[in-house]
């Protein structure tokens, strides 16, 4: 069975660890950028025997380098949000097909079929974040709903208003998702009893709107909207899996997704459940770049094993995305 036939099929720790392991000589063996960096550390591959053997690559690497598995020419690149006069991270992806099926599979995990679900957005469009993983997300999903009632407003927000108060369908759940930022001017502009309706926030506030903690966030949000609880969406440019919380900012991974907690002090090493550091992410879905990344996001694993994401290292840039706009 193929790899990426194998990934989704994940039904067990030891299935993920067997895999994971698969990956990683696969990517040292096919992965320039990736190799040069084990080899560096002088990590010899058959020492590789357990998850926390496994080098992860510094996220910066996605900025300077090109990570990439084979010769084969991408489908398209992925680019982060970047601040004036800062690099660009790029996540070249030679198999759409692999992206959209993690797409499908993990928001069904949390949310049922996507057929089920009319999606409303506080982003940009597809036309105007064409190298966007959020929006390509986000569209695919919409592909999938069919709903005639999905709609981007994120410069419509009276249209976005008449759209949430129209009589529901009993079969359709409603999800509007949306940049942090243009949920938090929305919810200042035009409150109301919204439900029933998911909120899911997304990320990106820095440059829009004073910074404030997810918390605070979602005590703003939650009566605006007139919801119980605000759900968060955890990806990133570099990645094609999505991690999800229902509440409280907990995030649940899906089965080929895993994150693990390193030391800050000793980014070699890892803590132990319920200690704060950084954010390492096994993403297996990533199998033509590099599924082992080492993120600037600062957290914690829980007893119950989900994770919280506390803010970020202070020397990283700014990541945004609202700076999409």
């Amino acid at each position: 069975m193929e790899i990426k036939e194998r990934q989704f099929e994940i039904t067990s720790d030891e299935g993920f660890i067997s895999l994971s392991l698969d990956i990683f000589r696969h990517q040292f063996n096919t992965n320039p950028v990736y190799r040069a960096y084990v080899e560096t550390r002088d990590i010899q591959v058959e020492s590789v025997k357990r998850l926390e053997d496994i080098p992860f690559l510094p996220i910066e690497f996605f900025k300077y380098h090109e990570v990439l598995c084979g010769e084969a020419p991408p489908q398209t690149t992925f680019k982060s949000s970047g601040t004036t006069g800062t690099e660009r991270s790029k996540h070249m992806v030679t198999d759409l097909s692999v992206y959209r099926h993690s797409i499908q599979n993990g928001f069904a995990k949390f949310y049922g079929p996507p057929e089920n679900v009319q999606f409303l957005a506080l982003t940009p469009t597809p036309e105007q974040g064409p190298d966007s993983s959020l929006i390509f997300m986000i569209q695919h999903l919409m592909d999938l709903s069919l709903s005639p009632e999905n709609g981007y407003f994120l410069t419509n927000y009276s249209g976005l208003t008449a759209r949430l108060k129209q009589r529901r369908r009993p079969d359709k759940k409603v999800m509007l998702i949306g940049l942090t930022y243009a949920l938090l001017h929305f919810a200042e502009q035009y409150p109301g009893d919204y439900s029933p309706l998911i909120v899911v926030e997304t990320g990106g506030m820095k440059g829009q709107h004073k910074e404030i903690t997810r918390d605070e966030l979602h005590s703003i949000l939650a009566p605006a909207f007139g919801v119980e609880t605000i759900h968060s969406e955890y990806g990133m440019t570099e990645l094609l899996s999505q991690a999800w919380s229902q509440e409280n900012g907990l995030f649940s991974t899906v089965p080929w997704m895993k994150v693990m907690i390193r030391d800050i002090n000793d980014p070699f090493s890892y803590v132990k459940t319920g200690k704060t550091g950084g954010i390492n992410v096994i993403d297996l879905a990533n199998q033509h770049s590099c599924s082992f990344i080492a993120t600037q996001d600062l957290g914690r694993i829980h007893e119950n094993g989900q994770f919280e994401v506390l803010g970020r290292f202070e020397a990283s840039d700014a990541r945004g995305c609202a700076l999409m706009i």
